[in-house]
This record gives structure tokens, C-alpha cells and sequence, in this order.
């Protein structure tokens, strides 16, 4: 996701110094929206199943309810604020918006490589241990 971003965010800051007229420029479009594309892919595939994994596997039975319903919420609202600042964000510079969304990819990428632990084989206890 953040590689596909970080292309959207170059292809428009080098639309900034080239001709509308120029082919390039018509080239740099096509790139910006497949980096877009690429992007929306991956988020499907990857971080977008991320809050439902997690809710899955690592809340425990008694707070299973209250904490998915916390974390569901918490993930619609974070929906919310990305969709209502999207446009006043590329209003204000459309590559200023994209490298914005690259750092929190790769924030996010290290957040979870850092505080997510691996599920793969491991018995709710264990899940459970890695948080005491």
C-alpha cells in the first residue's frame, strides 16, 4: 500500500513541472490512477481484513461483544474522517495528500509488526500471555 502511494505522490509532483500538452504528463495520470488501483487491492487483501482478524482471535470470550462493538466503531469512524478529509486534502495538494497516506501506511506497518502478535498456531491463552 505505502509503495503504491508513495508512486500516486511522485506521479503528481512531477505533474507539477511538466506541460499538460506533454505525453508524459498524460503518462503520469494513467500511473497516478493505477497506483490508486494498486492501492485499493491491496488494502482489500491486507489491512482492510486487519480490525476483523484481530477482533477474531485475540479478544477473549467475556469482552468479545463490548470490545468488537468498540472496535467496530472505532473502525467505521476512522472511515469517516479519511472519507471527509479527502477532498480537503487533495483541494489543498494532491501530492501533499498522497505522501500524507504513505507515512501513516508505513506507521501502520510498523505498529502492527511491533504490537500485533502472531496467532498462527497459538491457543487464546497464549494470545492472552503476550499482552500481560
Amino acid at each position: 500500500m505505502a509503495l503504491s502511494l508513495l508512486v500516486v505522490s511522485i506521479s503528481f509532483y512531477l505533474k507539477e513541472y511538466i506541460s499538460p500538452d506533454s505525453d508524459l504528463y498524460a503518462t503520469l495520470s494513467l500511473i497516478s490512477v493505477a497506483g490508486v488501483v494498486v492501492m485499493v487491492i491491496a488494502f482489500s487483501l491486507g489491512l482492510g481484513a486487519m480490525p476483523w482478524i484481530i477482533m477474531s482471535e485475540i479478544l477473549p470470550i467475556n469482552i468479545k461483544g463490548l470490545a468488537g462493538s468498540f472496535a467496530t466503531l472505532a473502525n467505521w469512524f476512522f472511515s469517516w474522517l479519511v472519507t471527509l478529509t479527502a477532498n480537503l486534502l487533495l483541494d489543498w495538494s494532491s501530492r501533499g495528500t498522497f505522501t500524507i497516506y504513505t507515512a501513516v501506511c508505513v506507521f501502520t506497518a510498523g505498529f502492527v509488526a511491533i504490537w500485533v502478535p502472531e496467532t498462527k498456531g497459538k491457543t487464546l491463552e497464549e494470545i492472552q500471555q503476550f499482552f500481560r
